[in-house]
């Protein structure tokens, strides 16, 4: 069985070619960079959102749906790397880094919280399954990963690089199911998106995890209040930087540009882009006050 659903890219350009010839891992490609969008309507739209669902709408929903919708109108970039070959996936899956703590020691750990056909799913299903997978894995109930956690706690320290690096072999280059060994299926997706605004940061910039096969890391930073210009006059404003690290071996200007623009639009535009909200209730009536 295919660890992943894929489709081989075959109308490459010379210089994704070279491209691919001219690093050999990521840890050389790596291009960084930072979107600024205004942040007022998205502001509006989740204090709105979560009056009228009851559902707690955050900055990260709303970041990885227009992250989702970003992938799947630049599909070229939603691609892993396999013997020097670009591979298209069929899927849009998204993964955000979830601090999960041990009881007792004091010891903090990171892992993934994944959503899968993100692109496919309403702003109001993202949030419930990310609020679910986020739940199963502070709880520890995902026990497709916590097999993988232990299977790396078991692993000597030198042999710590022999086995990321095999592991990323079997799982991506030859495409195995791992699931039978312990390792989760595609555990990280298309892309990862961590709130690093939720530490007071505006800008921080994620080092791409080459045994992952991530090409794009997404770290949106804290909402901050700023002066603006519009219409001319310098006004108060909500801002966020949304920082990028991406692999140029196959995202170049042209991709980064499609999903900068698909964020921007949609973060800039929520009541339109994302879900329409119901109808706010109405204050019922009291008899004999009418008139």
């Amino acid at each position: 069985m295919a660890h992943l659903d894929l489709i081989p890219k075959r109308d490459l350009s010379s210089f994704r070619k070279l491209a691919i010839g001219t690093w050999k891992t990521a840890y050389d490609p790596t291009v960084y960079g930072t979107l600024t969008v205004r942040m007022d309507k998205a502001m509006a739209y989740i204090e709105a959102f979560r009056q009228r669902t009851g559902i707690r709408l955050t900055v990260t929903h709303l970041v990885t749906k227009a992250m989702a919708e970003a992938l799947h109108r630049c599909p070229d970039a939603n691609a892993i790397l396999r013997f020097n070959r670009i591979y298209l996936r069929k899927q849009v899956t998204l993964s955000t880094l979830v601090v999960q703590t041990d009881d007792g020691d004091g010891k903090v750990d990171l892992t993934s919280a994944r959503i899968e056909d993100a692109d496919k799913k309403s702003l109001r299903e993202i949030a419930a399954d990310l609020e679910e997978a986020v739940r199963r894995v502070r709880e520890r109930r995902d026990a497709a990963l916590e097999r993988g956690k232990s299977t790396v706690q078991r692993i000597p320290y030198l042999f710590l690089n022999a086995f990321t690096w095999l592991l990323s072999f079997f799982m991506y280059t030859l495409n195995l199911d791992l699931r039978r060994l312990g390792m989760p299926k595609d555990a990280f997706g298309s892309a990862i998106i961590t709130n690093v605004g939720s530490l007071g940061l505006d800008t921080a910039y994620v080092p791409l995890a080459p045994y992952t096969r991530v090409p794009i890391f997404i770290a949106p930073g804290a909402v901050k209040e700023v002066p603006v210009v519009e219409d001319g006059r310098v006004v108060p404003g909500k801002v966020m930087n949304i920082n990028a690290t991406f692999d140029h071996r196959f995202i170049d200007g042209f991709h980064a540009g499609v999903l900068a623009n698909t964020m921007r639009e949609m973060l800039e535009n929520p009541f339109e882009r994302f879900d329409a909200l119901p109808e706010p209730a109405r204050e019922p009536e009291v008899p004999g006050l009418a008139g």
